[in-house]
């Protein structure tokens, strides 16, 4: 069985276990011990998965982890599982911290049978940095992130080719943070740092504020264009489906050129939060649905173009509750950027 495959049959052991599992202990049955299998690692060979690891660290004796891995006899990662429902944001992990400090591991996994995150010790040598450097969600999850997981196969695990791509991930993470900030509402020293190469002379308060609504529009036509280049590809080969309840061959379910557009520009609204695959159209006779991973439940926006005298954009709130806003052409869709992501969050 391929990788892929195998994260996909664990996609389905997560979302069962999220409906019976109650306990830590059926968590690491139904999800975490299957996880490191998936990985390549022999859930029954001490020599590889030891569970309930002790690792006296100071006065603390006889304190566990939940898993240790081995690769050639060394602990290369430890592993601590939580119950299915617990919130990873919201957990205590303190073994993990204490652990890794006074074993060989350079990497370590907080894991709730849904969601594992990675750390490692990019900030400080030897000390588990406090934020995870990649999370990977077992139920949502896109084939650069499967991508990604592959590195901690056992066959092709190479600690510093990790640690390396894990501060690249580190600051890229801290970088799109940093510039996803600047481009709802650019800091002083950002609009500063701009106007030095637009303007001529000193920058005062007044200049700054002069500036500010230009170098804001400029980031928002860049952001705009580049996801656009990116989306180019003839829509022609893109995936339309039509609404399961229709006839396939129902002649009057045309998805207009119109309609093509309008997805494009939601897509890259959406590609600011989400991976562009994710965001997908699905035609009707009415309206044109754009849907989250291709799921009616998961409602981004919808269209209704069927008269181009009177075309209305439908928003979704966090109740899924929609409200029809009339646009006067289909640029304006670029008006309702704010509402289109927070749909798209919903769901993330």
């Amino acid at each position: 069985m391929e990788f892929r495959e195998m994260i996909a049959a664990l996609s389905r052991r997560s979302k069962s276990a999220e409906k019976q599992a109650e306990t830590e202990e059926a968590t690491k049955t139904a999800v975490i011990l299957p996880f490191l299998q998936a990985l390549g690692f022999d859930v029954f060979d001490l020599d590889e998965v030891v569970p309930e690891y002790i690792a006296d660290v100071g006065i603390k004796k006889g304190e566990k982890v939940d898993f240790a891995v081995k690769i050639d006899g060394k602990v290369a990662m430890l592993i601590e599982a939580k119950p299915i429902h617990a919130r990873l944001g919201e957990t205590q992990y303190s073994q993990l911290f204490r652990y890794f400090a006074v074993t060989d591991a350079r990497l370590a996994i907080l894991m709730n049978g849904r969601e594992a995150w990675f750390f490692s010790d990019t900030d400080e040598p030897n000390k588990m940095d406090k934020k995870p450097f990649f999370k990977f969600d077992l139920q949502e999850h896109d084939p650069a992130q499967v991508e990604e997981l592959s590195r901690f196969q056992k066959g092709s695990f190479a600690i510093e080719s990790i640690i390396e791509a894990a501060s690249n991930l580190k600051y890229m993470r801290e970088a799109a943070s940093y510039l996803k900030r600047q481009l709802s509402s650019p800091e002083d020293d950002f609009i500063r740092l701009v106007a030095k190469s637009i303007y001529d002379g000193s920058i005062t308060k007044n200049v700054l504020e002069q500036v500010r609504p230009a170098i804001t529009g400029a980031l928002d036509e860049l952001v705009r264009n580049r996801i656009q280049d990116k989306l180019s590809i003839t829509f022609s080969s893109e995936p339309v489906s039509k609404d399961p309840g229709a006839d396939a061959a129902d002649p009057d379910i045309i998805t207009t050129d119109s309609e093509r557009e309008g997805f494009m520009i939601i897509r890259a609204i959406a590609a600011k939060v989400a991976a562009v695959e994710r965001i997908n159209l699905r035609d009707a006779k009415s309206y044109c649905a754009i849907l989250m991973d291709d799921n009616n439940r998961k409602p981004v926006c919808r269209l209704y173009f069927n008269s181009e005298k009177n075309m209305q954009i439908g928003l979704f709130d966090a109740d899924k509750s929609e409200t029809k806003v009339k646009i006067d052409r289909i640029a304006d869709i670029y008006h309702h950027a704010a509402a289109i992501e927070a749909a798209v969050n919903n769901y993330l």
